[in-house]
């Protein structure tokens, strides 16, 4: 015959095996209810952001006076290591694009920063052609 340990050792293996065995035969399917709009939003989301027509910062937009337009750039990056710039001409004018901020709050904070040294500068959002 066993002896009370060994019978107290085998009933708690027995009874630990059938509790996980229990525990692992736990199954589900979980099932999402979802407006068929969601998805709509989702891809116009998607979209919307593939234009790319961000928000940028003029600082700088004088008629043919491309030093000036330059002289701008430099003095911003050298002030302003965080946002790229960009030099647009759009006949007579030479223009100093900042940033590509994906919300008008971000662009509204950096202006606020930029405005200290660049008192002319503004906010827009570039049409398609001048991205």
């Amino acid at each position: 015959m066993l002896k009370t340990g060994s019978k107290v050792l085998i009933l708690t293996l027995l009874f630990s095996m059938f509790c996980f065995t229990q525990s692992q035969a736990q199954e589900g399917a979980v099932v999402v209810n979802q407006d068929r709009d969601i998805d709509a939003l989702l891809r116009l989301k998607k979209d919307v952001n593939k234009t790319k027509l961000n928000y940028k910062i003029q600082i700088f937009s004088q008629a043919n006076d491309r030093l000036g337009a330059e002289k701008a750039r430099l003095d911003f990056k050298n002030t302003f290591s965080d946002w790229e710039t960009s030099m647009k001409y759009e006949t007579p004018n030479y223009k100093i694009w900042v940033g590509d901020f994906k919300t008008r709050l971000e662009a509204d904070r950096a202006l606020l920063v930029i405005k200290k040294e660049f008192k002319s500068a503004f906010i827009f959002k570039p049409k398609k052609n001048n991205k």
